[in-house]
């Protein structure tokens, strides 16, 4: 059995790490590699959050789709992990309703 844990670790040591990336709601192609990601079990709205905190930017998989916000604050993604309803304060705070919002990446 050892044998065999030392065999599967040698394998993996030798696979190369691929990089995430995701196509966000604008079609542009985003590496996840210095984004921080969580899956999201107890929302409806969120499937996924992903944070790049040096970047200030926020990924988020919302009913199959990925989209991009910038700036950020991680104070602002802390709340919204801890938040009650994660969806509810996603949509009141975060949520871009029209070109010129607040976290609209640029």
């Amino acid at each position: 059995m050892v044998r065999a844990l030392i065999l599967l670790l040698a394998q993996l040591a030798d696979t190369p790490i691929v990089s995430e990336a995701v196509e966000t709601g604008e079609h542009r192609l985003v590496d996840l590699r210095t984004f921080e990601c969580r899956d999201i079990t107890r929302s409806t709205v969120l499937q996924r959050v992903c944070y790049d905190r040096a970047q200030q930017d926020l990924i988020v998989a919302s009913n199959g789709a990925y989209h991009r916000y910038c700036g950020v604050t991680a104070d602002t993604v802390e709340r919204l992990l801890v938040a009650p309803s994660m969806g509810q304060f996603f949509n009141r705070t975060i949520r871009r309703e029209a070109a010129g919002s607040r976290y609209d990446c640029t």
